[in-house]
């Protein structure tokens, strides 16, 4: 497919996971697309810069160094994020804060900063990285489904803001994707193959969620072929969000 033809696009948190799948498959469909990470450490065709998304300086730098590098911005892929655990008392203030200002203030600053790129496309479009624990009570995932939850409601009131712009702004809700991020969780768990059973028999479909599928889910989002999709959360997540299956028997 060559939907992305001429098209330019920045990725945040775009260096690896589901970032790095989703401007790779931007980029085999014909996009020039920009990295935004704070070790941006990609190959051609990708473009890296150096961004934090809690320090408004950095963020606007970056989106100036992108779309000076492109020639302007017509998708913007917020998918920078960090996780959390613990129950609503397990984490103090600061964490609350941290999470919370990458979760959901990243999003708000980096769609603020691309905002003038995006009125100047006819193809502008905005998709945020949500997850399930917007939508699903998860446990051991307060403060994470918190930040989840509101970059949910942005999400909508975004695009209830924009779309008379020509902006079409949407979410992708993937279930427990199977990326570093979550190999790391495994790492220091008691017992990873353990974990990691428990995190698959959870979705109905019996296995994590791959980088490549949220990615395939993004573009969609994304293309200018989805014209008419704007204020949608679309899941990923093998059936987690709404399928209530019988236990399995052994």
């Amino acid at each position: 497919m060559t939907d992305f033809a001429g098209l330019k696009a920045v990725v945040t948190g775009g260096a690896s996971g589901i970032g790095l799948a989703t401007a790779t498959l931007l980029a085999a469909r014909g996009a020039e697309v920009v990295v935004f990470d704070l070790k941006p450490d990609v190959s051609p065709p990708l473009a890296g810069i150096a961004a934090d998304v809690s320090d408004d300086s950095s963020v606007r730098d970056a989106v100036s160094a992108a779309a000076l590098k492109l020639g302007g911005i017509d998708i913007l892929v917020n998918n920078a994020g960090i996780g959390a655990q613990g129950t609503v008392a397990g984490n103090e203030d600061e964490e609350w804060h941290r999470v919370l200002d990458v979760n959901v203030v990243g999003v708000a600053r980096v769609t603020r900063a691309t905002l003038p790129y995006l009125r100047r496309s006819e193809a502008a479009a905005i998709v945020n990285t949500c997850s399930i624990a917007a939508v699903a009570g998860l446990p051991n995932r307060a403060l994470y489904s918190a930040s989840k939850g509101a970059v949910l409601a942005l999400t909508m009131a975004m695009a209830a803001d924009h779309v008379r712009e020509g902006i079409r702004v949407n979410c992708v809700n993937p279930g427990t994707a199977d990326t570093p991020w979550v190999g790391r969780l495994l790492d220091v768990a008691s017992d990873p193959a353990a974990e990691r059973a428990a995190l698959e028999a959870r979705q109905p479909m019996g296995r994590l969620v791959t980088a490549e599928e949220v990615a395939l889910a993004i573009a969609y989002l994304a293309s200018p072929l989805s014209g008419s999709t704007t204020g949608t959360a679309l899941a990923v997540d093998g059936g987690m969000q709404n399928l209530r299956l019988p236990a399995a028997r052994s």
